[in-house]
């Protein structure tokens, strides 16, 4: 049995990260009334936040205790993602017969490992937020994540409460119960239903991105947070306190210092997000249903022009909404400086989101500079063979599911294209983070990642280039000729947006 499963999957385990620091992992769900307001709470909105921190640690491997990949509670997790993938997956069939893969698969990080101290020039380590697709969790991305950390960032994924995970587990406080929050079925077809509904899943989101930003204050700022979680460690069972270790530990204090990321959904939620924020001033009288109203003036000061944004396969049905098309009319923060212009967004598709005509375009558009204007272009590229699902852990875990199903390659290497392309964005950004090192690909230098190409080479092998407009093609001759017929699989669609 042990080798016929290691035949239809040679890689039931996560590869170790790339960067040259060990990740250290603690999860943390806070009541929503220990944190200050940061906005009007938003209909259905969980008492609780949650989300799992990947961070620089001192290497403790020898006594750690295993992070799985399911998150707790196990049983009833994978029986969600079961179901999910029993909604018309190709790998539907491969799970029902094995789900002990799932089951035991663990994430390279050591739980509640100390943290390592900073080596930046300001003793703090720089931080990402990442906000998960649909059908994702704080643990779906957790190898792009941990290997963001590995390379110097304290890393936050968020949990979204919103009805777009398999399943969420909402503990008790001191004044609310406990909750169970089920996968929401929505069309991925546009409708004025479908609008409303994804719209309202973002209210959930952006509010929950608010208030992780207020909680990430309160730990750097030294004060007592209640954290649900158990961090219980390995050997003695018992409670170990990790959330004060990062007391004066995170940059998060400064202005335009913390990246904001996400894949799909995750993508599109956090355009949604850092537009509401930066423009609520600006939203006009007749704009009755925003997704967040900023009350928090940290939250507000924070996203600035300098702001990182980092974009995986997203995907832009809902940055359509009819409610919301003052946000979609109005460029990314960094436009609004035309000393950064574009040279802090980065957007990488997957080769079937650049196949898919309509998503494609709007994403050019989402991340498109003002016309007229004259400062530098944001990056766009795709990893070729690359499916949605290639920027998640499912395609590194089922290398040969997916290899064979669903027609992707290579997925170790498109998840280290993704965190050199990311890297490099914050280094152009004067963030902080480690050096490649002997880890880099085929000896390419680290700045190659992001460097221009005339059409029909190859700054990296495999690493696509796409003109942000057509007027940019033409002037820099980048192809990007597609083949217009081409559209997304359902399972790809359906995966985890």
């Amino acid at each position: 049995m042990v080798a016929f499963l290691s035949r239809l999957n040679p890689t039931p385990a996560f590869p170790e990260y790339p960067g040259p620091h060990s990740v250290g992992t603690v999860d943390v769900e806070i009541p929503v009334a220990d944190l200050p307001s940061t906005a009007t709470a938003p209909a259905d909105a969980a008492p609780t936040v949650s989300f799992r921190i990947f961070y620089p640690c001192e290497n403790q491997k020898e006594n750690a205790r295993p992070v799985r990949w399911i998150p707790s509670p196990q049983r009833p997790n994978l029986s969600a993602f079961a179901r999910l993938l029993g909604a018309g997956s190709r790998a539907s069939d491969f799970f029902s017969y094995f789900p002990t893969i799932l089951y035991y698969i663990t994430i390279p990080a050591q739980r509640n490992a100390p943290l390592l101290t900073a080596p930046t020039s300001s003793k703090r380590w720089p931080v990402m937020m990442f906000s998960h697709g649909l059908a994702g969790n704080r643990n779906l991305y957790s190898h792009v994540c941990g290997s963001m950390a590995s390379y110097g960032l304290v890393v936050i994924a968020m949990d979204h409460r919103d009805g777009s995970s398999p399943v969420q587990y909402i503990r008790a406080t001191a004044d609310t119960p406990s909750k169970i929050v089920d996968e929401i079925k929505i069309s991925h077809s546009p409708s004025p239903e479908v609008y409303a509904a994804r719209d309202k899943q973002l209210r959930i989101r952006c509010y929950e991105a608010s208030l992780i930003h207020a909680a990430l204050l309160k730990i750097d700022n030294g004060e007592k947070v209640d954290n649900l979680d158990d961090n219980t460690s390995h050997s003695k069972k018992e409670r170990v306190e990790v959330l004060s270790r990062f007391a004066n530990q995170l940059d998060v204090q400064t202005p335009g210092r913390i990246t904001w990321a996400g894949h799909s959904f995750g993508a599109c939620t956090t355009i949604q997000f850092l537009k509401s924020v930066f423009y609520a001033k600006e939203r006009p009288q007749n704009a009755h249903s925003p997704l967040i109203v900023p009350t928090d003036p940290s939250l507000t000061s924070q996203i600035t022009p300098a702001s990182p944004v980092l974009l995986l396969d997203l995907w832009t049905l809902p940055l359509r909404s009819p409610t919301q098309s003052w946000l979609f009319e109005r460029p990314l923060p960094s436009y609004t400086d035309s000393s950064i212009g574009g040279k802090n967004i980065l957007s990488i598709m997957s080769q079937a989101f650049f196949k898919w005509t309509g998503n494609f375009n709007d994403v050019r558009r989402a991340i498109a500079p003002p016309k007229n204007f004259s400062g530098a272009k944001p990056h766009l590229f795709y990893p070729a063979t690359s499916q949605h699902f290639s920027q998640s852990d499912f395609g590194v875990l089922f290398p040969f599911l997916t290899s064979k199903l669903l027609k992707a390659e290579d997925p170790e290497r498109i998840l280290l294209l993704n965190t050199r392309a990311m890297l490099q964005v914050l280094r152009d950004m004067d963030i902080e983070v480690a050096d490649v090192g002997e880890k880099n690909l085929e000896g390419e230098k680290e700045e190659t990642i992001l460097k221009p190409s005339r059409s029909g080479e190859e700054t990296v092998k495999g690493w696509v280039r796409v003109a942000v407009s057509d007027a940019e093609g033409k002037d820099s001759g980048i192809s990007i000729e597609q083949d217009k017929k081409q559209k997304p699989s359902d399972d790809s669609e359906g995966m985890d947006m």
